[in-house]
């Protein structure tokens, strides 16, 4: 099987480091991965996005035109890309920052989730990129919610490892505004 999702944001959102976990988790999998982050030469507040494609046999191309999932963290990222996503996939959208009104995408699953909302009940806004990973494993069914348990041992630095129980707190919380 195949997978793959993009992920786009501004600088801070933790667009970069949601990859590198789908990534790590992937592998943990035993999955080949191909993972294509790009972002603006501002630190934050500039367009941050990344493509991972994930399968059991080849991945082909990190360059998607049209991905089957993605996960749109602020309204310019919903306003370039939602449109994108292929007939039949599924668009997370972000909808604190997101306005999604009088905007239509047919074939196109649109899931809403306050993920800003979530994170900064749990505490810290800081959290809003493993809201968004718990929303996608939960609406895609690509990756077990235990992989990317074991994955941010990896995709975190070790000084944040203390921070493990509350990033797999708002990935719960993520999954579980997902399923509605």
């Amino acid at each position: 099987m195949r997978y793959d999702v993009f992920f786009a944001g501004y600088g801070g959102q933790g667009v970069l480091l949601a990859g590198n976990l789908l990534s790590y988790a992937a592998i943990h999998e035993g999955k080949n991965v191909s993972f294509f982050p790009a972002y603006g030469v501002e630190k934050r507040g500039g367009a941050a996005m990344c493509t991972i494609v994930f399968a059991d046999g080849d991945t082909g191309s990190p360059v998607v035109g049209n991905p089957s999932v993605s996960v749109l963290l602020n309204q310019l990222s919903f306003d370039k890309y939602a449109a994108k996503v292929k007939q039949g996939g599924i668009c997370i959208v972000n909808s604190s920052l997101v306005d999604t009104k009088g905007i239509s995408l047919p074939g196109v699953e649109v899931i809403l989730v306050p993920m800003n909302q979530i994170a900064l009940d749990m505490g810290d806004v800081r959290m809003v990129n493993m809201v968004a990973c718990g929303a996608y494993i939960e609406k895609s069914g690509a990756l077990l919610k235990e992989s990317l348990v074991a994955a941010l041992k990896k995709a975190l630095p070790e000084r944040n490892h203390s921070l493990i129980p509350a990033n797999v707190q708002a990935m719960e919380a993520g999954a579980q505004a997902a399923r509605g």
